[in-house]
C-alpha cells in the first residue's frame, strides 16, 4: 500500500478527512493559527514599543557625566560650612589632561535672557558651550552651522538659535546673517537649530540661544566661572570612571575636604540608561514567555486532536493493516494530518502577525525618527515557523506510535 509522504494520494486523502471533520479541524488551526500570531506580534511588538521609547532619548548621548559646584557641607583650610565655590575654565583643561576616559566634552554657563530683533522680542536661555557638545547633543541643524571650536577660541560674538526662537523672531523668513540682540548685546546668527531627543541638559535647544562659551562668560562679566562640565565616556567605559580624578583635583584647587561628599556633585546618565535597558530585557522576556505560552497552548491542542482521531479511526486503521498496510504507513497517515495543520496554520498566523506589525510600524511613523521598529525579521518568522513545525510534529508522534502498534484483529473489532 503506496503512503509516502510524498505520495499525492496520501495528501488527497488527508485533505479529505479534514474536510469531513470542518469543525474540529477549524479549532484545532485556529489554535495554532493564533499561537504563531501571538507569538510574533508579541516579539515584534516589544522591539517597536523598545524603539518608540528609545526615541524619547534620539540624539542624546547615554554614557553622559557631569560635574558641577555645590555648597560646602565640612569647614576646611578657613572656609565655612555653607561656603560656595566655582568650577573655573582651569580646572575644565587640567580634567581634560587627566581624566582618563573622557570622548567628547564642553564647559556649559547658562543665563536667562531676552533676545529681540526689531520689534519682536523673546525670552528664552542663552547657552554658552564649546564645539564638542555637538558630539553630546547631536543637534538638528535647520538651517546653517553649530558652534566650533573656532568660535570659541576666537571668543566670536556668534549665536545659533533654537527654532522655536527662529518663528517668534523672525516668522518664515531666514535668520541666517541677521543679528539679534540678546540682553542689549548683538550676536550674528550662524544656524538654526532642534533636537529630537526630550532629555535635555539646560533646556530644550529649541528654545535656546547657543553661543560660544569664551563669549558668554565675557559678555556676563563671569570671569573663569563654569556652571557645569558635561562630558561622554568613550566605549568599554563609564562616566563614572572619572569621578577620583575629578574629585581630587577640584579638591585641591578649591580647598574641599576629602571627607565633604556633597561640594563635588556627579552626574552618570548611563546608570539610567542600564536600568532603561534592563526595563526593555524584561519587556521582552515577559512577551517571549506568554508568546511561547500561546504557542504551547497550540502544541496541545495538536496533541488532543491527534489522539481523538486516532481513536476514532482505529477500526479504519485496523482494516488498512488487515489488506496489507504496514506500520510505517499509519505512522505517515497520522503525522502528516498532524504536519500540514502545523504549517498551513502556523505560517498563516505569522503572516497575520507581520501585517499586524506593518500596520503599527505605519501608524507610528515619524518623518525625522523613522521607524518605531514594530516588525518581524524574515529570520525569526522562520524560526517560529520552524519551532511550531517541530512542536507539532512531536504532539502528533505519540498518538502516530499508538496507532502504528494497533493489532488488525483489535482494532475491527473495537466499537
Amino acid at each position: 500500500m503506496k503512503t509516502s509522504i510524498f505520495d499525492i494520494e496520501n495528501w488527497q486523502e488527508i485533505g479529505a478527512t479534514l474536510a469531513r471533520n470542518k469543525t474540529r479541524t477549524f479549532l484545532t488551526a485556529f489554535g495554532i493559527f493564533w499561537g504563531t500570531a501571538m507569538l510574533a506580534m508579541l516579539f515584534g511588538g516589544a522591539q517597536g514599543f523598545e524603539g518608540m521609547m528609545r526615541r524619547n532619548f534620539a540624539g542624546f548621548a547615554t554614557n553622559l557625566g557631569g560635574v558641577f559646584s555645590n555648597r560646602r557641607t565640612v569647614p576646611y583650610k578657613g572656609f565655612n560650612k555653607g561656603s560656595d565655590w566655582d568650577i573655573t575654565s582651569q580646572d575644565v583643561e587640567i580634567i581634560r589632561r587627566l581624566a582618563p576616559a573622557i570622548e567628547y566634552s564642553t564647559e556649559m554657563n547658562l543665563r536667562s535672557a531676552t533676545a529681540a530683533y526689531g520689534t519682536q522680542t523673546k525670552s528664552a536661555n542663552a547657552m554658552g558651550v564649546e564645539g564638542e557638545y555637538a558630539g553630546i547633543m547631536n543637534p538638528v541643524i535647520i538651517e546653517g552651522r553649530f558652534i566650533n571650536n573656532s568660535d570659541v577660541t576666537n571668543e566670536r560674538k556668534v549665536a545659533v538659535i533654537g527654532k522655536n526662537i527662529a518663528t517668534s523672531l523672525f516668522g518664515s523668513d531666514s535668520p541666517i546673517g541677521k543679528y539679534i540682540s540678546v540682553d542689549g548685546i548683538y550676536f550674528l546668527t550662524v544656524g538654526v537649530a532642534s533636537q529630537l531627543s526630550e532629555v535635555s541638559i539646560g533646556g530644550r535647544l529649541d528654545d535656546n540661544i547657543v553661543i560660544p562659551s569664551t563669549t558668554l562668560r565675557r559678555a556676563y562679566n563671569s570671569g573663569n566661572k563654569v556652571n557645569f562640565f558635561v562630558y561622554t565616556a568613550p566605549p568599554g567605559h563609564s562616566p563614572s570612571d572619572n569621578e577620583s580624578v575629578m574629585r581630587r583635583v577640584l579638591a585641591t584647587a578649591h580647598s574641599i575636604s576629602p571627607d565633604d561628599k556633597v561640594a563635588i556633585e556627579f552626574m552618570d546618565i548611563s546608570e539610567q540608561f542600564e536600568m532603561i535597558d534592563k526595563l526593555f530585557l524584561g519587556i521582552s522576556l515577559l512577551a517571549l514567555f506568554v508568546g511561547f505560552g500561546s504557542l504551547m497552548a497550540g502544541v496541545i491542542g495538536v496533541g488532543n486532536i491527534m489522539w481523538i482521531v486516532v481513536k476514532e479511526r482505529t477500526r479504519e486503521f485496523g482494516i488498512r493493516r488487515a489488506i496489507g498496510a504496514k506500520p510505517l504507513d499509519i505512522t505517515v497517515q497520522v503525522l502528516s494530518e498532524s504536519i500540514l495543520l502545523t504549517l498551513v496554520a502556523g505560517t498563516l498566523g505569522v503572516c497575520f502577525g507581520a501585517l499586524v506589525l506593518g500596520i503599527a510600524d505605519s501608524l507610528t511613523y515619524d518623518p525625522l525618527l523613522g521607524h518605531a521598529g514594530f516588525e518581524l525579521p524574515f529570520k525569526t518568522a522562520l524560526i517560529i515557523v520552524g519551532t511550531f513545525f517541530l512542536l507539532g510534529s512531536a504532539a502528533g508522534t505519540v498518538p502516530a506510535i499508538k496507532a502504528m502498534k494497533i493489532k488488525p484483529i483489535e482494532a475491527i473489532n473495537d466499537k
